[in-house]
């Protein structure tokens, strides 16, 4: 589950981590009220949406006079924005948070993570703050500096020391204990709240000398929510693709992707396995729609049912190797679709494992029309022939 920065920046502010004074506008009412009681100029607008890249977008933006803030704030404030990361439609903006601007001395990057090569937590710190980490990784892997942490044994100060102190040109000692706080809070923040993400991005050091994180993102691990009842107040529904909720009511692992070939498999492996078939038969896969091994007839109905809702699918391919599901049960619910949503689109099946005649056997059996595929590269030539013929 992702935050906004403000809700990220709150967190940080009541962990003791210094963050500019601001405030969060919905409407544009409150706009001018703001440069009132925010310290300016100048002013920082920024909206706020789950997706990276704003600055690029257009969606941060700095203002010298008050009109400048209310011309800047209107202008992104219930307008679509678009990133490296939203696509082409990008995202709508629904509120902007309004902040004091801070001269900046140096900046830095910081971050926890876990690295998967060590399944452990993983502070990572470069020196070029206010860049995109992964061009820097790329261009110049030594400015990424990292430090493993033991989960039993926590942060260690020496740790904090390990990064700092290879910062050239040296801090001074202020600002250098207040980084190495900062460091400490942040893995608090990490494993107290299940975190799968906690960055500042950038991490500055103001012309007096503060250590202050100027923005910020948070990822909550969405297995641990139950653990954050409290955290589930702050997910907003509205950023959220509406196929993507409705998916997450019925325990489906669905991604809307920008195709026209809609896909039903059970696995993450064999759903990658099977966008790339379609990528190969020169289609593009349109979602991303893993019914889980577990699935029952009612969430395999409400899987077809979520596909057919995007108009951009021009056919389905049901890629289905039964093992706790069993093909009987992905049939039922795959013709239990069919009859509530009149499907018209072409459908391509390929079934394997658990009961797999008697899954075919209901197929046959119901008024479907759909064509069968006996493995991977039959479904592959199944999916080229339907995009043929729609194009």
């Amino acid at each position: 589950m992702k935050l906004h920065e403000y809700q990220a920046k709150d967190i940080l502010g009541k962990s003791g981590i210094r963050i500019p004074n601001g405030q969060l506008i919905t409407t544009a009412e409150q706009i001018t009220k703001v440069t009132k009681i925010i310290n300016g100029p100048p002013w920082v607008i920024k909206a706020q949406v789950h997706a990276g890249g704003r600055g690029k977008g257009g969606g941060v933006r700095v203002a010298h006079y008050p009109y400048e803030v209310v011309t800047a704030a209107e202008d992104i404030l219930g307008k679509r924005l678009v990133t490296p990361q939203t696509g082409k439609n990008g995202v709508a903006v629904n509120q902007v948070l309004i902040e004091e601007g801070v001269e900046i001395d140096r900046e830095y990057y910081l971050s926890m993570i876990v690295d998967r090569s060590t399944a452990k937590p993983t502070m990572i710190f470069s020196p070029a703050g206010g860049m995109e980490i992964e061009e820097v990784a790329q261009e110049s892997p030594e400015l990424i500096l990292k430090q493993h942490v033991d989960p039993e044994a926590g942060w260690m100060p020496y740790q904090g020391r390990n990064l700092v102190y290879k910062l050239d040109p040296p801090l001074s000692p202020a600002p250098a204990r207040q980084l190495m706080a900062v460091m400490a809070n942040i893995y608090r923040i990490f494993v107290t709240l299940d975190c799968s993400l906690v960055e500042i991005n950038p991490l500055a050091i103001t012309k007096e000398g503060k250590v202050m994180a100027l923005d910020a993102k948070i990822t909550i691990d969405d297995n641990a929510l139950f653990r954050q009842k409290e955290l589930l107040q702050l997910d907003d529904p509205k950023e959220k693709d509406p196929l993507e909720s409705m998916a997450e009511k019925y325990r489906l692992n669905y991604i809307r992707l920008d195709g026209n070939i809609g896909a039903m498999v059970n696995g993450a492996g064999l759903a990658m396995a099977t966008m790339d078939v379609i990528k190969l038969a020169g289609a593009e896969p349109a979602n991303f729609l893993d019914v889980g091994g577990g699935a029952s007839e009612e969430m395999i109905t409400k899987g077809v049912e979520i596909i057919l809702k995007d108009r951009r699918v021009k056919a389905i391919l049901i890629n289905i190797f039964g093992g706790i599901l069993r093909c009987d049960v992905l049939a039922r619910g795959v013709v239990a679709a069919a009859k509530k949503t009149n499907i018209r689109l072409p459908l391509i099946v390929r079934l394997e494992g658990t009961n797999v005649k008697e899954g075919r056997k209901i197929l046959r059996d119901s008024e479907l029309k759909f064509l069968v595929a006996k493995d991977l590269a039959e479904a592959a030539e199944l999916v080229a022939k339907q995009i043929s013929r729609k194009g």
